[in-house]
């Protein structure tokens, strides 16, 4: 009994004496700077620091940010009000002038992985009306303005648009006018944070935060039972049932908005890793053939990953968003698994012999992401597709895919809109730089009718004719195999006793999700 009354006192929650929360993350992030790259864990934790005119909540509701409301004052106008009182961490006041400033400073981000200008590309003029008010033009009607403001932050136009992404990870130009201040940063490591007293927001719980990486599924579980943290995000599918038997911690969970997916080069033969069964280089890449895309989808048991490697937790995907998400196609249904089909499928190719591949993937980014790709690798060698796996911490793995280093690599994107505008212009739209498309396009994919059907959903405003549009891009990009989808993931998180933490579909955690209880 005494063991169990010390057990549980250690695994206490933070008291109001400390009103220190230390948070144990997954997933790597890779710089301070708010607009370096597309990230979910480099988001998340600039999100302490910096703020944006539009605001989600943990069911991916648009709320006001620094941003009071807006509206539509024509098809190619979007006024917005933003909040006045604001300053910045240096004490500067919050004006209009901040946000044209961040705008321009976006597409000039050096060495970004990937760019945030999916989000801006669509505005072609911000027009200040006052000090807070603003005016956003586009060159067509854009119905998804103000969900496209939820991914864009803003920063303190006093930092000049020369300012380097390594001034933001040493902290000079990390100036926000979030919640919480920086103190200390670590790539890839640690962030200290302290509570700004002066947040439009109101006061926070937590005086200081430790928000740290472990990308260690069994190190960050044993860091929270050993109280060295006090949450935990991107718990291992096999340790819930044992958490939750454990009286001391409590589990918070959301289906998420995330599709995890492999992309395949569609463009080029001479592609890395892929070569003849004896290693021969081959004269016209199997990836470039309709047919083997098809027969790798078919090879893979999806819902023998969903069970045995996710747990139950996660749901089988065909498609860039879960059923019940906006433009979600009913007719679009995850690929059966039919591995006599695949290998007809490859004999019909000319590969009845089949052929040697690298499969490339993140080990510490998603959910089980070194044991998904180690399942679909023994897939595809049933298949005779010989696969040899290339498992990488994520700040290589994402540098290395961003120059086009894999032919085939595990990846995940959720939307940033709550629409699959995002993951369609990003990911598989014909890259165009100029127009802030294709930014993550690591398949190389690109089709003239894809893209079509995509410009007319974005300038659509009916929603109903809108989704219309969104269901026939998908089908065009699902026939193509633009990318494999694999699954939705379920996003969960594990705290200790006596806090509350708001699970998010986003998958991103804050300091701001945890209370006291």
């Amino acid at each position: 009994m005494r063991k169990t009354l010390l057990a549980l006192a250690l695994l206490a929650a933070p008291d109001a004496v400390s009103q220190t929360l230390s948070i144990g993350v997954g997933g790597a992030f890779t710089s301070m700077d708010p607009h370096y790259h597309t990230l979910t864990p480099n988001n998340a934790l600039t999100k302490h620091v910096f703020e944006r005119l539009v605001a989600t909540d943990e069911d991916f509701r648009l709320k006001p940010g620094l941003a009071t409301s807006w509206q539509a004052i024509s098809d190619t106008v979007w006024e917005f009000r933003l909040r006045q009182g604001v300053v910045w961490h240096d004490g500067t006041p919050f004006t209009a002038e901040d946000v044209v400033f961040s705008f321009e400073r976006v597409p000039q981000v050096r060495n970004s992985p990937g760019s945030f200008t999916i989000y801006t590309r669509p505005v072609q003029r911000i027009e200040i009306v006052d000090a807070h008010t603003i005016r956003l033009h586009t060159a067509t009607p854009n119905p998804l303005i103000p969900n496209l403001m939820s991914g864009i932050t803003i920063i303190n136009r006093s930092l000049g648009l020369q300012v380097e992404t390594s001034e933001f990870n040493s902290g000079r130009a990390a100036i926000g006018t979030g919640p919480y201040r920086l103190v200390s940063y670590s790539p890839g490591s640690e962030a200290v944070m302290q509570r700004n007293p002066s947040w439009w927001g109101g006061q926070q719980p937590w005086a200081r935060v430790n928000y740290r990486v472990i990308a260690n599924d069994a190190s960050r579980i044993a860091a929270l039972r050993a109280g060295d943290v006090d949450v935990i995000d991107a718990v291992s599918t096999r340790d819930v049932d044992a958490l939750r038997a454990n009286p001391a911690i409590s589990i918070a969970s959301r289906p998420a908005l995330r599709n995890i997916y492999l992309y395949l080069d569609h463009r080029r033969d001479d592609t890395p890793g892929v070569t003849g069964v004896n290693g021969e280089r081959l004269p016209r890449s199997p990836l470039r053939d309709q047919r083997v895309r098809e027969a790798l989808s078919l090879s893979i048991n999806r819902d023998a990953i969903v069970r045995q490697v996710m747990g139950g937790h996660a749901t089988p995907s065909g498609q860039f968003l879960a059923a019940g998400m906006m433009g979600h196609d009913p007719e679009t249904r995850p690929d059966p698994f039919d591995p006599a089909r695949a290998q007809r499928l490859l004999a019909d190719a000319g590969f009845a012999g089949g052929f040697r591949v690298v499969l490339a993937g993140p080990n510490d980014r998603y959910v089980n992401d070194d044991r998904i790709i180690q399942a679909v690798a023994q897939m595809w060698s049933r298949i005779g597709v010989r696969t040899e796996i290339q498992a990488l911490p994520s700040n290589v793995y994402f540098t290395r895919s961003a120059r086009e280093e894999f032919s085939i690599g595990l990846s995940g994107w959720g939307t940033g809109t709550g629409e699959p505008d995002s993951p369609m212009v990003a990911l598989i739209a014909t890259t165009d730089r100029a127009r802030g498309r294709g930014t993550s396009n690591r398949s190389l994919y690109s089709n003239p009718a894809f893209d079509a059907v995509l410009e007319r959903a974005l300038t659509t405003l009916d929603p109903a004719s809108r989704e219309v549009a969104y269901r026939e891009a998908t089908r065009i990009a699902m026939r193509d195999y633009a990318i494999i989808p694999l699954h939705h993931q379920v996003n969960i998180w594990a705290a200790r006793r006596g806090l509350r933490v708001v699970a998010r579909n986003d998958e991103e955690t804050y300091a701001m999700s945890v209370s006291p209880e």
